[in-house]
């Protein structure tokens, strides 16, 4: 949250444009981007509201409490837990883009596919437009990220 932050309020200074700033992450950064889309505290706590970012594209991050979370609880890393640590909790009607992108489904690491799915219904019926949801067919949870970040880039330029 400080490294976004500190970016949207610097990058002006060494010729960037604060209205183009994304946010990304692969897996865990994925959750992270979740996590600081939807819990609007952290950025806060930096003096910056989460809807000055330009778009959220998590790729294939954990809409539940992370299963790293969970292990440490001594809870079973399988099991869904839907807590303050799972940006799912957070769902809130956005000011921004968000766009959720995943591995094939089949693919996917403990059901990333449907988490996202969940995530984006969640967002919809909370009030947001249609929040774009990416199924990269082919791919796993570790060989999404060259294609994902092709979509991130693609996406960007519009």
């Amino acid at each position: 949250a400080e490294a976004v932050a500190w970016t949207l309020q610097h990058i002006k200074s060494f010729g960037g444009d604060p209205t183009r700033v994304f946010v990304a992450g692969h897996s865990a950064g994925g959750y992270l981007t979740l996590m600081l889309a939807m819990d609007t505290t952290y950025l806060a706590k930096h003096g910056v509201d989460a809807d000055q970012v330009a778009g959220y594209v998590p790729l294939s991050g954990q809409t539940n409490t992370h299963y790293t979370i969970r292990k440490e609880r001594g809870l079973k890393s399988e099991i869904p837990i839907i807590d303050t640590f799972a940006p799912i909790y957070h769902a809130r009607k956005m000011g921004t883009p968000l766009i959720l992108v995943t591995g094939d489904r089949d693919k996917e690491l403990l059901a990333r596919y449907t988490e996202n799915l969940h995530m984006k219904n969640i967002l919809e019926a909370v009030g947001n437009e249609q929040i774009p949801l990416f199924e990269l067919q082919g791919v796993d949870h570790g060989t999404m990220e060259m294609p994902g970040l092709l979509l991130l880039l693609e996406l960007m330029r519009k």
